[in-house]
């Protein structure tokens, strides 16, 4: 009789295969699509991308099937190009700036909007429309409220007593910085989306039993919530460190990589070499090495979540 038991425990249901059926079929409808468009539109893309970095070609030398193979010898100019490397440091220096500031104003709304209170959603709203607006109209909206003479060095001269004229749109020093802080604007509303579900997914039980215990909200914080956020931190900065990475609209249309080279990024300069020089080959080089390095920091950053969610799951054993 027991065996009996056990066996029918052991033994999944009809109902429990129907259901795991219909995972498996959804798990199918999901990723056929994706694994569609990679195989009809990216993989032949990628790899006519891979053939104009061996084959030498612009379009001042007739068809792109005659062109010379020159094996390395184009990602070899590509690697040794000071451009690129000075492209690449100005693309680490916006991502990790507008990164940062996404986050500290992202996090620091979440901090004050977690906790249900009357009005909420109309909050949750206007934090969320700026994430929601095209980049290209961010752009021209920042550049009305930054020019010589515009709202914000009127506001600034005001606060500070004494005339402001910063040209945030004419000088090369702080060009990158000031689409910076259209790109912080733009997408401070994701990382607060992502920081106030992290924040409401918390277990209460350990927070109750600290402030029972007499901890202060400062110490329950510091020593409760933000160790079990950590995760959740990791990858708000990761998705946007990414993201960053490849911002390109609001760049080209205010400075087209100008003044100088002070806003040319990598995918200005992919884009320059590409379709304002014609350097076709050059430019698919750039992009396969630029991709190398994107797939380097983003398995980097897959060792470092799964290491938080080991630590993590530890902290709970405990």
């Amino acid at each position: 009789m027991e065996s009996r038991n056990l066996a029918s425990s052991i033994v999944p249901t009809k109902r429990e295969m129907t259901r795991a059926r219909a995972i498996k079929r959804f798990k199918w409808i999901t990723i056929s699509p994706i694994v569609v468009v990679f195989l009809v539109i990216l993989m032949p893309a990628l790899i006519l991308q891979l053939y104009f970095s061996f084959f030498g070609w612009t379009v001042y030398l007739g068809s792109w099937w005659d062109a010379e193979f020159v094996g390395f010898e184009i990602f070899e100019e590509v690697l040794t190009d000071e451009r690129l490397g000075w492209a690449v440091l100005r693309s680490l220096y916006f991502s990790f700036g507008s990164t940062v500031g996404c986050f500290l104003v992202g996090f620091g709304l979440a901090l004050l909007m977690y906790r249900p209170f009357r009005g909420n959603a109309f909050y949750y709203i206007m934090f969320i429309i700026p994430m929601l607006t095209v980049p290209i109209v961010v752009a021209y909206t920042g550049e009305m409220l930054l020019y010589q003479n515009g709202p914000i060095n009127g506001i600034l001269s005001s606060l500070l007593g004494y005339d402001i004229n910063i040209s945030w749109l004419a000088d090369a020093d702080i060009a990158l910085t000031t689409v910076m802080l259209m790109e912080i604007w733009n997408w401070a509303p994701f990382s607060f989306i992502i920081m106030i579900a992290g924040l409401a997914s918390l277990p209460k039980e350990p927070q109750e039993a600290a402030q029972i215990l007499g901890a202060g909200k400062l110490r329950v914080f510091f020593e409760i919530q933000l160790p079990l956020l950590r995760p959740v931190i990791l990858l708000a900065l990761i998705l946007r460190f990414l993201e960053a990475m490849a911002e390109y609209p609001k760049i080209w249309s205010l400075f087209q990589g100008g003044p100088g080279s002070a806003t040319e990024t990598i995918p200005v300069l992919i884009y320059l070499t590409t379709w304002n020089y014609f350097e076709i080959s050059k430019g698919a080089a750039q992009s396969y090495v630029v991709m190398l390095l994107m797939i380097l920091i983003v398995l980097g950053a897959i060792w470092v979540l799964r290491r938080e969610k080991s630590n993590l799951d530890q902290m709970y054993k405990k």
